[in-house]
């Protein structure tokens, strides 16, 4: 295979700058210029974390390396979880220079990280090409250790009761970013399950997503069953109706009101999928198996935590085998919706099972460093 002009190109300019000096014993001279190119080409290199076994075949091709080198290379990126291509050490060393002039990793360290007292911690990332920042959260617990990862920098969706929301769209997160919140914390090797719940809709970035989801779950790379991954989104149906058909992972979908009217004042994606066609396209498939659906509800006092409520989401749940998981609203600046209190919540919860429908509540985690649900938002970094 013919090696391309771009990867010789970049593999010369490597090799000049690591043997550029002038004058033997002298203090080494490099051009300021050369130094500026180099600079913005490792600026700009592509990130092998985060690319699926096809595209790494593509990258072996392009480099001269033969078709099984992809396999290598996803072993080293999502098995061993290396931070250099020079610890690719069954390729040859001219070949990893080679790479190295065109790839490197693109594993990132958080930026910061904040503890809470029940053990939760939020961790903050960059984003690529200045697109903002993000958080995702550690959960553990007894018996698990989750990770809330995010999809995008803000979010497109405005729900009334979410800090992301109300940040903004800045950006979508590639599956390098998605991975890298995955790969580059110091829990990596202790996570249980993952749960598409921080910023952003993750079905508002399907390319990305399902990229991730291939290589979390493919043998080639975690080779996580699908069971321990959860995708939440709002209810966009066309993407919805992809990833039930392609994929295998867990869904949750954000309901919070089984009204129309009450669900969109929350919820302005209500306008375009209205709850009831979202829930007519669930009953089209089966989950009764190892793959679970459930429903995300937060209570608001005053608002969605009423009998003629719990009755009539039983009424728009039957004959689905689901769950609905109840959720305490945090409080956000500028919102007017206030927290409803546990008995009401274990009222809820009782009339729901009494209906014939599996209900739980959730613990709220993270709320003092504001990790919670809903609570996630970098305005404030990205404003820096």
């Amino acid at each position: 295979m013919e090696y391309c002009a771009t990867a010789f190109f970049n593999f010369s300019l490597l090799t000049a700058l690591k043997h550029l000096a002038l004058g033997k014993g002298k203090r080494a001279y490099l051009c300021p210029h050369l130094i500026g190119v180099f600079t913005f080409h490792l600026n700009n290199m592509e990130h092998l974390l985060g690319m699926t076994l096809e595209e790494l075949k593509a990258v072996a091709m392009n480099v001269s390396l033969p078709a099984y080198a992809a396999k290598q290379m996803a072993d080293w990126l999502y098995k061993k979880k290396i931070g250099s291509v020079d610890e690719m050490t069954n390729i040859s060393a001219v070949k990893r220079e080679q790479l190295s002039s065109l790839y490197d990793i693109g594993a990132k360290p958080p930026v910061e990280a904040t503890h809470s007292s029940d053990g939760t911690i939020k961790y903050l990332f960059a984003a690529n090409n200045g697109a903002g920042s993000v958080e995702s959260v550690f959960i553990p617990s007894k018996d698990r250790a989750t990770l809330c990862v995010s999809s995008q920098v803000g979010c497109k969706m405005n729900c009334l009761f979410c800090m992301t929301g109300k940040q903004g769209f800045s950006g979508q997160l590639s599956a390098n970013e998605i991975l890298n919140q995955i790969q580059s914390i110091p829990e990596t090797d202790d996570l249980t399950n993952i749960v598409f719940m921080g910023m952003g809709e993750p079905l508002d970035n399907p390319t990305e997503l399902y990229k991730v989801l291939e290589i979390l779950t493919a043998p080639y790379g975690y080779a996580w069953s699908p069971k321990r991954i959860t995708v939440s989104t709002i209810g966009i149906l066309p993407e919805l109706k992809r990833f039930i058909e392609s994929s295998n992972c867990n869904l949750a979908i954000s309901i919070h009101s089984p009204f129309h009217d009450e669900r969109l004042s929350l919820m302005p994606v209500e306008k375009a999928f209205h709850i009831d066609n979202v829930i007519d396209l669930l009953h089209l498939y089966d989950f009764s198996h190892q793959r679970r659906v459930s429903f995300e509800y937060i209570m608001f006092d005053g608002l969605n935590d009423s009998g003629r409520h719990a009755k009539e989401l039983s009424r728009l749940l039957k004959g689905l085998d689901c769950r609905v998981n109840l959720i305490k609203f945090h409080s956000i600046p500028g919102v007017d919706l206030r927290t409803c209190n546990e008995r009401k919540m274990e009222e809820f919860r009782d009339a729901l099972n009494s209906f014939g429908i599996t209900c739980t509540i959730r613990a709220s985690r993270g709320e003092d460093i504001f990790a919670a649900c809903g609570m996630l938002s970098t305005a404030k970094n990205n404003r820096k």
